[in-house]
């Protein structure tokens, strides 16, 4: 993460400024450079204090290109001088040199030569401290990626000297004392605007037999006018008598390229390395972001199109029987849980349900009374039974083996039913073909931000997901806080297992391979006791996220079966690689683009982004909440769920990942209860 940063403050800084602009030209007006300098030729040496400036030979031309090298129009350039036998000089941005050394070694390899044209194509004039370090960084740029330095300099937003600004001029001097001849032109060909061909070539031609520096671009956008300009100019040139060579050739100076010594070449190579994985780095940005972009408005549509027809479904549906009263054993696995186990016991037995009805609490090695409070509660057909700690797995398997009934209904020991849901999770089991039933699970202590946030992460993302899973039937995951289950179909399914520390979604996806079918009760609803700090959540969400990741590598074989069990594999198991796994791993790509953009593009536009995004968050996010029957004032948190609660969960599945790749073993661990139940009226 780091290296990544890294990565995107340097490819901030520089792809944030560079390029033609013209909101970047300095303002006119202040004392001009000296008469000697506006009034002499193109090529000036401030290196002396008598600042001395060179014209071109007559007929004599040098061709020269500002802001590469592009990989796009650099090449095709550099064809047609080679087919016309032209050498130029190119003045290039440290920034692309960097990103695309081999350009420049081709150039040198021509027979053409470089300068430097700042590392981002910064205006100088108005650089203050930057000037030194962007000028430094440009050298640097060429010596690791081709092994020399360069005396010569184009100041960006320049063009004919008697152009200069005071504030160009200061500038200017500043280079010459660093060594620099600064580079201006006769001809300014204005190709960056894309003016047209023609209006390229007219602007390209001496007057009167005039020696010239020609400013062309071979960068910074589009260049195929520029390419197709080329030929012509050439040509004609030539045809006047013209001869062409570089800068320094023209002037009869030495070379303006000068080898570097070794250690100048490997701090070149530093950052010609450093640059490339910037560049790299952003390239995976946008991949990333694309990607996830794309997963998040595909998983919303999804969503909400499934969910809709799940209601016209439930709404035209008459395939439950109100009237199906079977035996009921009610297993509460029960590990600490002082709390809340009073309130959850006597839900159970205050249930409206019609049927004969059992309580099973088994005690896991409970060292907090837990025991003694379902058992002092003296209520009818209870039943305590202690044990050792084995697990949860451990405790459900005794319970079930304890049970009387055939239909049993497993319930967390900080679960709250209300007074109705039993009969109508029980419901749907009077389809023969029904071996489970999912309930749906509610958030209790929903006030304040953590509260609220997990409200919302279980209306919109768990209780949506169940119900497109129910269209499609394959249900991952009958919640351990409300689900019901036929024993035959537990047999079926192997019964309780303790190979993942997600034992609701290992059964469930058992059943599901299985000719048992696993349907959702939306109407059937418990309130359940979310945790209550960070460290719990974190907790809690670890070993959801690692255990369905067990559970679905257990289960993968499915994704090539046939019938039920292939259904499962391709459509669920996919699903939940995709949107549960692939989509946390990247979807930080949207907040870390929202930061780099803020930092160094356009903000308006990203705020812009990040508030659509919000926004297709929130109207899924407001469905959901109307088919649960929820105020819809939840969504206010919605914004601020996105900024802290969403990495968390981000984090959460990144820590689960790396734990499945190093193949580290965990065992079950319970939530500390706060005990919110104690004072909850019944519902």
């Amino acid at each position: 993460m780091l290296v990544f940063a890294i990565g995107l403050v340097v490819e901030g800084y520089t792809r944030g400024v560079l390029g033609e602009n013209s909101a970047d030209e300095p303002p006119s007006g202040g004392v001009a450079a000296p008469a000697a300098v506006t009034g002499g030729g193109p090529v000036i040496d401030a290196s002396r204090p008598g600042v001395r400036s060179y014209s071109m030979p007559a007929r004599t031309v040098s061709l020269t290109f500002d802001d590469g090298p592009d990989p796009t129009w650099t090449p095709r350039i550099l064809a047609v001088l080679r087919r016309y036998r032209v050498p130029a000089t190119f003045f290039l941005v440290g920034a692309h040199a960097a990103s695309y050394p081999g350009l420049v070694r081709e150039e040198l390899r021509d027979g053409d030569e470089v300068g430097s044209h700042t590392y981002t194509h910064i205006n100088l004039a108005t650089a203050g401290w930057r000037e030194s370090f962007e000028l430094t960084l440009a050298q640097n740029a060429l010596a690791g990626a081709a092994g020399v330095h360069t005396r010569l300099l184009r100041m960006p937003f320049s063009s004919e000297p008697d152009a200069l600004t005071a504030a160009d001029w200061r500038a200017a001097r500043e280079a010459g004392r660093d060594g620099y001849l600064v580079v201006f032109t006769n001809l300014d060909t204005t190709d960056w605007a894309r003016p047209g061909v023609g209006h390229i070539v007219a602007a390209a031609m001496p007057q009167r037999g005039q020696g010239a520096i020609i400013m062309f671009h071979d960068g910074g956008g589009n260049r195929g006018q520029t390419l197709a300009a080329l030929p012509v100019v050439i040509a004609r040139l030539r045809a006047g008598g013209y001869r062409f060579t570089t800068v320094t050739g023209a002037l009869g100076m030495p070379p303006g390229d000068v080898p570097v010594t070794t250690r100048q070449r490997l701090a070149g190579i530093a950052l010609v390395l450093t640059q490339q994985a910037a560049d790299y780095a952003v390239a995976v940005l946008a991949a990333l972001l694309v990607a996830a972009s794309v997963l998040t408005a595909v998983r919303l549509s999804l969503l909400a199109g499934f969910a809709h027809a799940h209601r016209r479904r439930a709404r035209r549906s008459s395939r439950y029987e109100p009237g199906y009263l079977p035996d009921v054993s009610v297993v509460i696995p029960a590990y600490n849980e002082a709390a809340g186990i009073a309130a959850t016991v006597g839900s159970m037995v205050t249930s409206e349900y019609g049927g004969r009805l059992e309580v099973i609490v088994v005690d896991d090695g409970s060292t907090d009374g837990t025991a003694a409070i379902a058992g002092r509660a003296d209520l009818p057909y209870v039943r305590v039974i202690r044990q050792p700690n084995s697990g949860k797995p451990g405790a459900l398997s005794r319970g079930i083996a304890e049970a009387l009934s055939d239909i049993l209904v497993l319930v967390d020991g900080d679960t709250v039913f209300r007074p109705d849901t039993l009969g109508r999770l029980i419901a749907p089991l009077a389809a023969g073909d029904v071996g489970a039933v999912s309930g749906n699970a509610k958030v209790a202590n929903r006030r304040g931000f953590l509260g609220g946030w997990q409200h919302l992460e279980y209306v919109m993302g768990f209780n949506l997901d169940r119900r497109l899973f129910d269209l499609l039937g394959t249900i991952p995951t009958v919640p351990g806080a409300v689900g019901a289950f036929r024993r035959q179909a537990l047999a079926a399914a192997g019964g309780i297992s303790a190979d993942t520390l997600a034992e609701d979604t290992d059964l469930t996806m058992a059943l599901c391979r299985s000719p048992w079918r696993v349907v959702y009760a939306p109407d059937a609803i418990a309130w359940t006791e979310a945790p209550s700090s960070l460290r719990q959540l974190w907790r809690q969400r670890y070993r959801w996220s690692y255990g369905t990741m067990q559970a679905m590598w257990k289960h993968r074989r499915a994704v090539i079966e046939r019938g039920q069990s292939g259904r499962f594999g391709r459509y669920c198991l996919t699903y939940l690689a995709l949107f549960h796994v692939l989509l946390p791993l990247i979807a930080p790509a949207v907040d870390v683009f929202s930061v780099y953009g803020l930092l160094f593009l356009n903000p308006v536009n990203v705020a812009g982004f990040w508030l659509l995004f919000v926004l297709l968050q929130a109207l899924a996010g407001a469905y959901a909440l109307r088919l649960d029957g929820e105020r819809l004032r939840s969504l206010w948190m919605l914004p601020l769920q996105q900024v802290v609660y969403r990495q968390l969960m981000y984090l959460v599945t990144i820590q689960s990942v790396i734990t499945a790749l190093l193949g580290t073993r965990h065992r079950w661990q319970v939530s500390r209860r706060a005990g919110v139940f104690a004072d909850l009226p019944a519902e």
